[in-house]
């Protein structure tokens, strides 16, 4: 028998609509479905820690393979920017050193006469005219690192700000001067633009969807951290390990790694976020293990103990100094001696930590702890699992193992399965 309800609908809906409303619904459970499924990565650490870089190598390990026709023009443009930039910083550098002199003084200063009318301001990537004066610059710049006294400039930049990239740059100019250039996979990785926005990307993973959340790091961009953290899964906080000797460019009486050191403490030790799976990565290997050859860290940390020279000892210094901030000790922590611009490194660093974000996922699903602080005793409670956590538990699991295949012919198998964890757990179904 039809109710009142029932009847009036059916009359006064007409049928394309009621499709209509059908379609929307699946496609509705369609996404609800996918979102419950969906991991969200938050990538976290200070300026220049490498967090683009890293979501470049998720492109070509788990992306698309290859970067597509306008990225590759866009990424073009933008190393033309960095190079005109990195030199510019150079020449004006090199003025406040005295005992750093031209090795060609006239030609040299000529040179540099001519690139400043040339290139009298920074660069961006979006400037019209940016190509055409790379193209007019790029005989000077290679004359002028040609000169002993760019090149001794550049190796003091952590007493100013300039990418470690420039010198890679510097080296391929004649490649990337050429008329028929296009940027390799390694110059894209290496080339370097601030992160102004928050930034998305999604990639299908063994069938698991992943949400990489990429934010500014600069302190001026640090507000836009907290309107990305609701539904996180985990963060992956991403420190230079080769900027212990080096100042922020906001503070120059603020060491690097120590700011980077505190935003980490900030954000390991917020309550908010006792549940998510917290991952560490040094960053840089590379860059470090060449510095330590020529900058003591004994002087910047007089508490360091190791052989300055050793890269084992080094990275385990910054990895007590990281870990000493943390106050809940019971908290998994994981952690990684990384180069982004190393795809093969990078590839086996996360295959590592996917494994920790889907393991870790899938305990949250199942056990939420509470601390009673009346008796100064932690108690940890299995909660009643809602229907909704249940599903999305089994659904990461059918996931994780690659069985939903055989769960169809067990049906009746699975059925009892659910009974039987319904009654352990005390479920309301």
């Amino acid at each position: 028998m039809c109710s009142l309800s029932n009847l009036l609908c059916d009359c006064t809906w007409p049928d394309s609509n009621k499709l209509q409303s059908k379609r929307i619904d699946v496609e509705l459970k369609k996404q609800k479905k996918k979102l419950r499924r969906e991991i969200s990565v938050l990538l976290l650490g200070t300026g220049e820690s490498g967090k683009s870089t890293f979501l470049k190598q998720m492109v070509i390990i788990h992306g698309r393979g290859e970067f597509t026709v306008d990225e590759i023009y866009e990424y073009k443009l933008l190393i033309f920017a960095n190079i005109l930039n990195g030199m510019r910083i150079l020449i004006a550098a090199r003025k406040f050193f005295d005992d750093i002199v031209w090795q060609y003084p006239e030609q040299s200063t000529n040179l540099s006469q001519q690139f400043a009318k040339l290139c009298p301001a920074e660069f961006s990537a979006q400037r019209l005219n940016v190509a055409e004066t790379f193209t007019k610059c790029a005989p000077l710049v290679t004359e002028l690192w040609n000169d002993s006294a760019i090149r001794e400039t550049f190796e003091r930049r952590r007493e100013f700000q300039l990418p470690d990239s420039c010198k890679y740059f510097f080296e391929n100019i004649a490649r990337i001067s050429q008329a028929s250039y296009a940027p390799s996979n390694r110059d894209i990785l290496l080339c370097r633009k601030a992160t102004r926005a928050i930034t998305e990307h999604v990639f299908d993973i063994q069938n698991v969807p992943f949400r990489f959340i990429d934010v500014g790091g600069q302190r001026s961009q640090r507000q836009k951290w907290f309107e990305c953290f609701e539904g996180v899964t985990s963060i992956l906080f991403l420190v230079a390990s080769n900027e212990y000797d080096q100042v922020l460019l906001e503070d120059r009486r603020k060491n690097r790694l120590l700011e980077s050191r505190e935003v980490y403490d900030t954000i390991v030790n917020n309550r908010f976020f006792s549940d998510i799976s917290f991952i560490l990565f040094f960053n840089k290997t590379d860059l470090l293990s060449e510095k330590i050859t020529r900058s003591d860290i004994r002087d910047h940390f007089e508490n360091f103990q190791g052989n300055p020279h050793s890269l084992h000892d080094v990275q385990f210094f910054f990895l007590g100094l990281f870990d000493s901030v943390r106050k809940n000790k019971a908290q998994p922590f994981f952690y990684h001696f990384t180069t982004a611009i190393d795809t093969d490194n990078i590839r086996r660093v996360f295959k590592d930590c996917k494994e920790i974000i889907l393991d870790r996922n899938l305990k949250t699903l199942m056990m939420h702890g509470t601390l009673d602080t009346e008796y100064n005793k932690k108690v940890v409670c299995i909660m009643p699992l809602s229907r909704l956590d249940f599903i999305r538990m089994i659904d990461l699991v059918v996931l994780f193992c690659g069985i939903r295949s055989l769960l169809i012919n067990f049906e009746k198998s699975f059925c009892k399965f659910w009974v039987f964890l319904s009654k352990l757990l005390k479920l309301n179904i």
